[in-house]
């Protein structure tokens, strides 16, 4: 069990991070994050080689090649079935985690991994394209469970104060794995043809690592308590991650919530999304979560080589080029993105991009979520969030090579004008959640919500607040009028 120092400030207790709490957060990111970010860079380096393999095998079986659109739409369909799988990854993502805990579902679908890994690895010894595009729809499953359950383990693990320190380590190795992939399939490296299949499979070595010690650290308390209902077990995974603080207090804290969560029915998606109290939280995390994939980071990742030797990089640089850009990536998420001097115009904007990506947007979607709504109406949330995201990142990934050769450089302009629509709604609709409870941001944009009504029905001194519903907005019953008064 890791040693924790409780520092009094102010007349507070401050819980400092244990090791305990330390080696979950890297060995969850390590494992499971880092692979998303891994997946989304591999296929850019081997490119060619896998085309190549495509035409190759089906010039055996047909005696004919395939053109050149089929083999476009072939490769296309292998880069977005990972986004295809994500997508069913976050829609059962819930249920995983209900039935076997949080630890239990890294653990336990680390399976997943192992089977891509072994379909990809051995695709070329079977001559078997579809190999690789079902291992790669297998590894979208276990991101699109990854993306969601690291961050809950992590965040119910962690004490409030270091919640938010916790959140960012698994963002990190999600830029971590793009530069792993970018590193790897340098020529010096894994980027050879004969290479290939072991570059798709490597993702094996971070999970089984992660399989040999997670088992051995406990499952959140959290679950064990509010789900599980198990005391014990309970105080054993709280001795582990909080050496020296009050157990008996984060028990009773922990047994208020799970009292306050019996009496509130969780929604379904649908009645999340016909809840008029919530539209503009609901809007909210379908504009930034589209936004963030259809920002054009998707196809920098994917497709970085493509983009490089349309712009007139040298091909022999291109591939340190787009090594550089990863470095870029990892610096922007840790301390912020640097000025850096580039022979190559469009290098820096692809810097720029990757850059602003990774201090602003990377990490929000699922951190705002979780702000935006009370517990009853999170799950529903997540799973609205994580399919529009998973669903935009397929679009990006199968339309961009189709998109690049029909518009040339022009395609960057749809992402371009998609970036500025986000901002500027960012910029007048979402308020600033920095220090404020769950409470006061609901009551913020349930603000919003009434001036809108207001301004289209009634006058405002005409309306008289009886009660607040659960998010401090204005219930459709619960208005009274002066009768006296005219209504517009």
């Amino acid at each position: 069990m890791a040693e924790e120092i409780l520092i009094p400030s102010s007349g507070k207790i401050t819980l400092q991070l244990t090791s305990s709490q330390l080696a979950v957060a890297f060995l969850t990111s390590f494992g499971s994050s880092m692979l998303y970010g891994y997946n989304l860079a591999v296929v850019n380096s081997p490119a060619a080689y896998i085309k190549d393999f495509y035409n190759k095998t089906v010039l055996t079986r047909n005696g004919t090649g395939l053109s050149g659109e089929t083999l476009t739409l072939m490769y296309s369909l292998t880069v977005s079935v990972f986004a295809i799988g994500g997508l069913l990854g976050s829609l059962i993502v819930g249920m995983l985690v209900t039935h076997f805990g949080r630890k239990g579902t890294v653990v336990n679908t680390t399976v997943l991994v192992f089977i891509a890994g072994s379909l990809m690895g051995f695709s070329r010894i079977c001559n078997s394209p579809e190999m690789v595009i079902i291992g790669r729809f297998i590894t979208g499953i276990h991101s699109g469970i990854s993306l969601s359950v690291v961050p809950m383990y992590l965040g119910e693990i962690a004490p409030k104060n270091l919640r938010g320190f916790l959140g960012l380590v698994p963002s990190i190795f999600i830029g971590t794995g793009v530069f792993a992939a970018q590193i790897l399939g340098l020529h010096e490296l894994l980027g050879k043809e004969e290479y290939w299949p072991l570059f798709l499979s490597v993702v094996v070595v971070p999970t089984f690592i992660q399989l040999l010690l997670l088992p051995w650290f406990p499952e959140s308390p959290r679950y064990l308590l509010i789900e599980k209902n198990n005391v014990h077990a309970t105080i054993t995974a709280l001795k582990w991650y909080r050496a020296k603080c009050d157990i008996q207090a984060e028990i009773e804290e922990m047994q208020e919530e799970q009292r306050s969560l019996s009496s509130v029915e969780t929604l379904s998606v649908w009645n999340l999304l016909l809840d008029d109290s919530v539209r503009w939280q609901v809007l909210t995390v379908v504009v930034i979560n589209i936004g963030m994939q259809l920002s054009g980071i998707d196809a920098i990742w994917f497709y970085t080589n493509d983009i490089f030797e349309n712009a007139g990089i040298p091909a022999p640089e291109i591939q340190y080029t787009t090594a550089g850009t990863g470095i870029i990536e990892i610096i922007a998420g840790l301390i912020g993105a640097k000025l850096l001097f580039m022979r190559y115009v469009s290098v820096c904007c692809v810097v720029g991009i990757i850059a602003g990506f990774c201090i602003g947007p990377a990490g929000v979607p699922f951190l705002i979520t979780a702000e935006l709504f009370k517990q009853s109406h999170r799950p529903a949330a997540y799973i609205i969030g994580g399919s529009l995201n998973w669903l935009s990142n397929f679009t990006v990934g199968f339309v961009f090579p189709f998109l690049q050769m029909s518009a040339g450089s022009y395609c960057y302009l749809v992402f371009a004008t998609v970036c500025f629509s986000v901002a500027v709604y960012v910029f007048i609709v979402i308020p600033e959640t920095k220090n404020k409870t769950f409470m006061e941001i609901s009551r913020m944009f349930s603000k919003k919500e009434s001036i809108l009504e207001t301004q289209g029905l009634f006058h405002v001194d005409q309306l008289k607040l009886k009660k607040m519903n659960g998010y401090g907005g204005l219930e459709h019953t619960s208005l009274d009028f002066d009768s006296s008064s005219s209504v517009p």
